[in-house]
């Protein structure tokens, strides 16, 4: 790790931010130990130890192990929050320790490939923005779409919300899944029905198989225990999508982006989209998918839409245009990572 980053002391500012009492406790507690740490820096490359080893561990207590740690967690606990939590990292380690054999090789192997639903409150903006500007249906490409919940993106309603009163709704009014965004400042984003989508695929180094319970509970394990409301969330998205036949292709993205834009018909919008995916990107990674667009956009104009992290806790989301070679960019937004609230810009 770089001396001149701390990250277990990013994380822990993280689960502030993030109102996860739990997970702060348990990262005071691992920040101290050299053994917690070194288990946790098992990870495959690219990946954030602090996010897998939580989730190894809330994997194999989602699984049924019967554990003293099970009561901290809210989601297993009935949503309980009467919690000691000067004593939950105590408890941690005891579970650690003694379930080492089988946390070591789901932390070396699995991977964040998150998929909050809760984002597509910030991408319904973001492609209503686009939509309106190419006055033209959209042609699809995320890139990191894990199980595909938010390559679905318009088949849930968003409610945006301003002091607990409605200020304004996104998509299908009779979606079963309605997903609520405070709004902050004093923009409305552009709202509506969602646009429409011509034709959307995924690129996926590590599809996420719905069909198995083994991969559904693995999607679950990486959710915050304290956050409840996005387990039913996810629940809702998961009966969702399970009806759906998401277009996803395995494989490394960057390889797989070329052909993808090809294939988009070259008068159409095609729009490239992530959210929380290119923190896993190498810097090479980064200025290759830039490289690739800049190219692409000699044959044809093509659109990006990032929803990303940065360190400082911001997650803007920028719509970036390419033509002719040139890029530009535009900030339409700062937003809650999880799409919990918005501050329109744009």
């Amino acid at each position: 790790m770089s001396e001149t980053f701390d990250y277990w002391e990013f994380f822990l500012a993280e689960t502030r931010r993030g109102n996860a009492p739990l997970y702060e406790a348990f990262t005071r507690g691992v920040a101290q130990s050299e053994e917690l740490k070194q288990l946790a820096y098992n990870v495959r490359a690219g990946q954030p130890p602090a996010n897998v080893l939580y989730a190894a561990v809330h994997y194999m207590l989602l699984r049924g192990s019967n554990h003293e740690l099970r009561r901290f967690y809210p989601n297993l606990s009935g949503g309980s929050s009467r919690r000691d939590l000067d004593n939950a990292f105590p408890v941690f380690l005891d579970f650690v320790t003694n379930h080492r054999e089988q946390l070591a090789p789901l932390i070396a192997s699995r991977v964040t490939n998150t998929n909050e639903v809760g984002r597509s409150a910030v991408l319904h903006a973001g492609f209503q923005t686009l939509a309106r500007r190419k006055e033209k249906p959209l042609h699809l490409i995320e890139l990191g779409s894990s199980a595909g919940l938010n390559l679905i993106w318009d088949r849930y309603a968003i409610e945006y919300r301003r002091n607990g009163h409605d200020a304004g709704l996104s998509g299908d009014p009779a979606a079963t899944l309605v997903i609520e965004s405070e709004l902050r400042g004093e923009r409305v984003p552009p709202h509506g029905l969602a646009p429409r989508v011509a034709s959307r695929l995924g690129l996926e180094r590590n599809p996420v198989d719905l069909a198995s319970r083994d991969d559904r509970d693995w999607l679950r394990a990486l959710v915050w225990p304290d956050h409840v409301s996005r387990f039913a969330r996810l629940e809702q998205a998961i009966a969702i999508a399970s009806r759906e036949t998401l277009p996803i292709r395995r494989g490394d993205a960057l390889e797989l982006l070329p052909d993808a834009l090809a294939e988009a018909p070259a008068r159409e919008t095609v729009c490239v989209y992530h959210s929380f995916v290119t923190y896993q990107f190498s810097q090479e990674q980064r200025a290759a998918l830039d490289d690739l667009l800049i190219a692409a956009s000699l044959r044809r104009p093509v659109s990006r839409l990032a929803f990303e992290g940065t360190l400082s806790g911001d997650a803007p989301l920028l719509l970036y245009d390419y033509e002719a070679g040139v890029k530009t960019k535009q900030l339409l937004a700062r937003c809650q990572p999880h799409g919990g609230w918005i501050e329109w810009l744009a």
